[in-house]
């Protein structure tokens, strides 16, 4: 008998990452943009993604939706009440030697991070399109919702920049993490890194959502202690009531830019700050973690 499907996806997704040669920073900066990644499983028929309409907006698909919309595209017969859709999800941690380099930086990110941030979404958006190709090869109506013409991202006054599939709810979904006080989402793998989907109508496995809540990765949330996302926002776009999105999208896409573009040549966005030099960047954090980080940083922060 041959492998599972979640096996076989598990495998196909790892060797994407590590034998393709768009998986490189390019330009001067040489080396992996990531290195091995989390996959995991969420069924369409998971409550959660009822709740994310109403967390996030009605405008963000469900994974049934979606596959109803693509079939209706294809000319293919499925419909969200009688069908069944699963998600694939993954998280592509940053490689150490670009987390290392922006580790360092307190106001604008490395060159070797606006590398990644750029050309490691054109990998991610490569690799969408590989899962995606593999799952149709088998038979099954698959697709990418990035990568669909139902994507778009913008302000709603309910919740500020929002998109109609978040890859990180997604990815919480799929049992990969959870949120913390900057909305990055905390993997076993840490905050330093991106994360991708394809739904597929195949009946797949769901991954345990291990923790308790959407935070529950979080040190701040957990034990009250911690912060150190909030320390390293050169805008202050990260205090105890949580991430401010219109400060940081206004730094981050606006001044990061102009930087990215007259210092890398790169046309990117995103500063990376809040996910690099903190006790949650290659893991789910712990009170060790973060008083080793703080001596190493010669001060102790609550």
């Amino acid at each position: 008998m041959g492998a599972k499907l979640e096996e076989q996806l598990r495998v196909k997704i790892a060797d994407f990452i590590a034998l393709s040669p768009s998986n490189r920073l390019r330009g001067a900066k040489s080396g992996h943009i990531y290195e091995e990644p989390l996959v995991g499983f969420a069924r369409g028929e998971d409550p959660v993604f009822k709740q994310y309409k109403i967390i996030i907006g009605e405008f963000h698909l469900t994974p049934l939706e979606y596959l109803e919309k693509l079939a209706k595209e294809e000319k293919k017969q499925f419909t969200a009440a009688n069908g069944f859709a699963s998600v694939v999800s993954w998280i592509l941690p940053f490689s150490d030697a670009v987390k290392e380099s922006n580790r360092r930086q307190t106001r604008y990110p490395s060159e070797e991070w606006a590398r990644g941030r750029y050309y490691g979404e054109l990998f991610n958006d490569e690799l969408r399109r590989h899962v995606t190709q593999f799952l149709q090869d088998e038979g099954y109506l698959a697709g990418a919702p990035v990568l669909s013409k139902r994507f778009y991202a913008k302000r709603f006054e309910t919740v500020g920049y929002a998109s109609t599939w978040s890859e990180r709810h997604i990815a919480y979904a799929a049992g990969l993490g959870t949120f913390s006080l900057s909305d990055g989402l905390i993997t076993p793998k840490g905050k330093a890194m991106r994360c991708g989907s394809v739904v597929v109508n195949a009946r797949l496995e769901s991954t345990e959502r291990k923790t308790t809540g959407i935070r529950g990765n979080c040190l701040y949330f957990t034990k009250g202690i911690c912060k150190r996302c909030a320390a390293r926002c050169p805008v202050g776009a990260i205090t105890e009531r949580g991430h401010d999105k219109d400060r940081c999208r206004g730094y981050a896409s606006v001044k990061m830019n102009e930087y990215a573009k007259t210092h890398y040549g790169l046309d990117t966005y995103g500063c990376g700050l809040c996910q690099t030099n903190v006790p949650c960047e290659s893991g789910i954090p712990g009170e060790t973690n973060l008083q080793c980080l703080n001596k190493e940083n010669g001060s102790v922060r609550g």
